[in-house]
């Protein structure tokens, strides 16, 4: 039997409007997936996500999160 990760089909998403720049999704990222860049927040490698969902968590403005 073959059970489908679910998580695997997500995608990663921003609303860079949402955005104030705290920097905490990039600090709770444990493959180092996100920066800051002009003060917002960016994904710098998407191929790197395991999409565990600790940036939509921690994102105290809901500018970040996982869809699909």
């Amino acid at each position: 039997m073959t059970v489908s990760n679910q998580k695997n089909d997500k995608e990663l998403h921003i609303i860079p409007e949402w955005c104030k720049g705290c920097n905490i999704c990039v600090g709770f990222c444990p493959k180092n997936v996100l920066e800051l860049e002009h003060d917002k927040v960016s994904i710098k490698n998407k191929d790197l996500c395991i999409k565990c969902g600790q940036c939509e968590l921690r994102c105290p403005d809901y500018a970040i999160y996982l869809e699909g």
